[in-house]
């Protein structure tokens, strides 16, 4: 199966520059392969470019997937960056960008002098480095539109970077595998977390409920981050873990009695089956008062163990723990003796 591959308009400070791209990889390249392109390019109307991909892929293909699937929540304070640089225009695509600007004339006298002198004139650019083309890229910020709170982190003038070369060491938000790892982070999704209950939806006052989920759809999942026109890239992998129970009212014991249900040997939990039914599940729960004509909220949650490897980062590196979880209605009758 060809993996999913997805190109989006996010990049990430760069540490070394393994498997540097061909000279013939531009910005707005149009190879084949999404896996070969540098960051794209798209012109509007006016001839303006802006970068709609920048180089980030996503490979989705080994990730969680079905319609109850969702994100996980990080177990701790965390939040992706703000900001950062990666390449976004070849010489002739920040000409592009920068010249109806300046024609324009809405940013003022003085601006744009000191953007020519920058860029045109020698100061320390000349003609955007139009003699280099095809041995770097300019630089520029992108910004994660999510997370608003940081972006002037990153108020750099568009500067260039030679092919094969790291960017400047005075770039702090500069892209490497790290920031590639915390980016494929946000695109994990994870199966959803109803869990089986024997019996099932309808129980009895102190009788003990099994809760299992189905193992086969519990596996590590993970999603592949790269900027193939640097030529890094990193993976971050989630694997389930625990399972918590919560009953959903205080009149409940659990099993075991913390809530918590350890995943053993790709297991969570165990079915149900006949002959069982004077048996402590391994992961369950009892309720000792009836619902009325009500339910309980039963909530199980899934934690997943978060990590990443990438380029020149062999050994699995930790990313905050992350939770997924979801709720089912429990209705608990008074009736204390049940054959099954």
């Amino acid at each position: 199966m060809i993996p999913a591959l997805v190109t989006v308009g996010t990049l990430v400070p760069l540490l070394a520059f393994p498997g540097a791209a061909h000279a013939d990889d531009t910005i707005g390249g149009n190879t084949q392969n999404p896996a070969e392109q540098g960051p794209k390019g798209e012109t509007d109307g006016d001839g303006t470019i802006s970068a709609t991909a920048g180089g980030v892929v996503f490979d989705r293909s080994k990730n969680g997937s079905g319609n109850a699937a969702g994100p996980v929540a990080s177990a701790t304070p965390w939040t992706p960056p703000a900001c950062w640089y990666a390449p976004k225009y070849t010489p002739a695509q920040l000409e592009a960008h920068l010249e109806p600007i300046w024609a324009a004339e809405s940013t003022g006298y003085e601006w744009e002098s000191e953007q020519r002198k920058r860029y045109v004139e020698g100061e320390p650019y000349t003609d955007f480095n139009k003699d280099k083309a095809g041995e770097g890229y300019w630089w520029d910020s992108y910004v994660n539109e999510t997370y608003p709170p940081g972006w002037d982190d990153c108020d750099e003038d568009t500067f260039w970077v030679d092919q094969g070369d790291p960017p400047p060491a005075d770039i702090e938000n500069a892209v490497t595998p790290e920031i590639l790892a915390q980016l494929a982070y946000a695109e994990i999704r994870v199966p959803g977390t109803e869990v089986t209950l024997a019996p099932e939806a309808t129980t009895k006052v102190n009788l003990p409920t099994w809760a299992w989920l189905d193992a086969a759809e519990f596996k590590p999942v993970s999603v592949t981050a790269s900027v193939p026109v640097l030529g890094i890239q990193a993976t971050t992998t989630a694997e389930p873990v625990s399972l918590k129970i919560e009953p959903g009212t205080g009149d409940a014991q659990t099993y075991p009695a913390s809530g918590v249900c350890r995943i053993e040997d790709g297991r969570i939990g165990e079915p149900y089956a006949k002959g069982k039914a004077k048996e402590t599940p391994p992961c369950g729960v009892k309720y000792l008062r009836s619902s009325g004509d009500d339910s309980y909220r039963l909530t199980a949650t899934i934690t997943w163990e978060i990590s990443w490897t990438g380029t020149g980062v062999d050994d699995p590196q930790d990313l905050p723990d992350g939770e997924f979880g979801a709720g089912q209605d429990v209705v608990v009758q008074e009736i204390q003796a049940v054959n099954r």
